[in-house]
């Protein structure tokens, strides 16, 4: 007979611990001390298993129903549900421990000998201050591409075009790193360039080595002010010096 939560909470604890069963290979051990706990037997390689699915009423009759189920069917399938639980635990501290900023961190390291202590430093400096607090604590496998272009936004709304530029390669190479570490699958930086409009440089006129001599003939000509007439020789023989 399949259990209620009515036969559950009536159940007692006894001197000895004993087994409530639910079928299809889920049962309620209920402890001497009291407490109850789901398990869940199955046939494995020839072998009888159990796993446990957590403590009544923490985890609902319906739940542990919900998680025989499944575990059924990756037995169905040639999988053994413990061995599927250890993969999941292993997985989920990995995306703990494989932050953006603990890979960014340890990204750096391997390669600070090579920088300046200037550089270095300037670097750490902007992952700190404009990175590391808005995706630093997420796992960098599960980043999407608007998560660091937000990231990138705060930058750019302040007019820090250059410094946009250099954290979006930097977070590029963080994610390459990541990527032969095996620790991510996808690059979202490079793709961001294009979202963000580079400042179109002002090209400041300039003479033709052919127009020199005319200009020069004109400065001397020129009745306009002393000072500027001067300052304009003064700048174009400074110019000649530094080439």
């Amino acid at each position: 007979m399949k259990l209620t939560d009515l036969v559950i909470k009536r159940a007692k604890a006894k001197e000895k611990a004993y087994t409530l069963a639910d079928g299809n290979g889920l049962s309620l051990l209920i402890d001497s001390n009291g407490s109850k706990g789901w398990r869940y037997r199955y046939q494995f390689a020839g072998k009888t298993k159990m796993i446990s699915f957590g403590v009544y009423p923490v985890v609902t009759l319906t739940e542990a129903r919900t998680k025989r189920d499944e575990a059924r069917k990756l037995v169905a399938n040639g999988i053994n549900p413990s061995d599927a639980r250890k993969a999941e635990k292993i997985s989920a501290a990995n995306l703990i421990e494989n932050t953006f900023e603990n890979i960014a961190r340890e990204w750096y390291q391997k390669r600070v000998d090579r920088w300046s202590s200037s550089y270095a430093e300037e670097m750490m400096e902007s992952f700190e201050k404009d990175v590391f607090p808005y995706i630093g604590s997420r796992p960098i496998a599960e980043i999407k591409p608007m998560e660091l272009m937000s990231v990138l936004s705060r930058i750019n709304d302040r007019g820090a075009t250059e410094k946009l530029r250099k954290i979006r390669q930097r977070c590029g190479e963080v994610w390459k790193y990541a990527i032969i570490t095996g620790r991510a699958e996808f690059n979202p930086a490079p793709d961001l360039a294009s979202a963000f409009v580079t400042p179109k440089k002002t090209h400041y006129a300039f003479l033709m080595a052919n127009e020199l001599t005319e200009f020069f003939k004109a400065l001397n000509a020129y009745t306009g002010s002393f000072m500027v007439k001067m300052g304009n020789k003064a700048l174009s023989f400074s110019w000649f010096s530094r080439r």
